[in-house]
């Protein structure tokens, strides 16, 4: 999704320029939030609901959204400590959480579309 790259660009911009300079005229603002969350639900809809955690992985598309998914959460986890240190715009923190939940419904919807099944934990080892 080439949206997220620009995204994604914009949202660094929007850490680099720090608290206090002038807002870009692009910004990561509530609709790109929202837009997140409808897409969430779209590929969520594509897919059988959950019914128990899943490991992640799969096909080789689905195991790098996951991988993907980590780094995004990692990175929300650093904005996380970083809005403690030095404010950062409630929307932007808002994005970051939604844009993990979307590549991990993106695995799952892909995992869906290629017939791959997902492996729940098995927790008597």
């Amino acid at each position: 999704m080439r949206r997220l790259g620009h995204e994604l660009f914009v949202a660094q911009a929007e850490l680099a320029r720090g608290p206090t300079a002038a807002r870009l005229p692009a910004t990561i603002d509530r609709t790109k939030v929202e837009r997140l969350e409808r897409e969430i639900d779209r590929f969520d809809a594509s897919h059988p609901p959950l019914t128990a955690f899943v490991l992640p992985g799969g096909s080789t598309a689905a195991s790098a959204l996951h991988v993907a998914r980590t780094v995004a959460r990692r990175a929300e986890r650093e904005l996380v400590g970083l809005h403690r240190a030095e404010p950062v715009e409630p929307e932007l923190l808002a994005w970051a959480n939604r844009l993990s939940d979307l590549l991990f419904a993106l695995a799952l919807a892909t995992n869906h579309a290629l017939g791959v099944a997902e492996v729940a934990p098995d927790y008597s080892v």
